[in-house]
Formats: structure tokens, C-alpha cells, sequence
């Protein structure tokens, strides 16, 4: 049964940094592409960055800069430390992962590329 579990959101004022997690199961990590998504209230969720098997990675241009994402396999989590954090960066945040897929490749951003979801943590950037 595959499970994707964030966690490290939280309320932080502008300028500063968080890290989130993704722990991962039910399936083997080392061979998947894992995703951040983001949904702000009244908006539709949209591509944060993405993380390939071979350590590829993509982000999105509004995070390009201050946000990077990284894997530590052996701990089953992907990471994703963000930093320079604005007040437009509030929202919940969501990793997800494709049904077989290891490769980003070109629609990383779309939600309809990922099989699994999970439940996503709040960030909220406000001073």
C-alpha cells in the first residue's frame, strides 16, 4: 500500500526558511520520481518541483532560486527546503508520486501525472 506522509509546515514570516518532508512506502523510492504540488485557497494546485530517480531535478519558475529538492532514499524521504519564503508562498503542500514512472519528464507539473497523493501540510508565510 503506498503512502506518502508530509510533514515540517508551519507559520513563518517572510524572508525565512522551511524544510518539508515526504516519507515515503509501499514502494521503493530509489525508482520513482517524486513531485511538491501547492494549493493556495481559491486556486488550483499547481507544480512546485520535482525529483527524478537519477536526482534530476525541475522547479517551477516562481520557486526557481529559493526552493531546492533533494532525496535521501536510504531514509525513504524527499525533502524540500525552502528558503526567501514569501507571503504568496502560502499554501498547502503535497508530494506526490507516479503509479511506475522514475523519470520527471516534461508535464512534471501536471497534477494528472501522479497516482498518489498525500494528505499535504500548511505553510503559511505572513509576518
Amino acid at each position: 500500500q503506498v503512502q506518502l506522509v508530509e510533514s515540517g509546515g508551519g507559520l513563518v514570516q517572510p524572508g525565512g526558511s522551511l524544510r518539508l518532508s515526504c516519507v515515503a512506502s509501499g514502494f521503493t523510492l530509489d525508482y520513482r520520481a517524486i513531485g511538491w504540488f501547492r494549493q493556495a485557497p481559491g486556486k488550483e494546485r499547481e507544480g512546485v518541483s520535482c525529483s527524478s530517480d537519477t536526482r534530476n531535478t525541475y522547479y517551477a519558475d516562481s520557486v526557481k532560486g529559493r526552493f531546492t529538492i533533494s532525496r535521501d532514499n536510504a531514509k525513504k524521504t524527499v525533502y524540500l527546503q525552502m528558503n526567501s519564503l514569501k507571503p504568496e508562498d502560502t499554501a498547502v503542500y503535497y508530494c506526490a508520486a507516479p503509479s511506475s514512472r522514475s523519470s520527471c519528464g516534461g508535464f512534471w507539473y501536471r497534477v494528472w501525472g501522479y497516482g498518489y497523493w498525500g494528505q499535504g501540510t500548511q505553510v503559511t508565510v505572513s509576518s
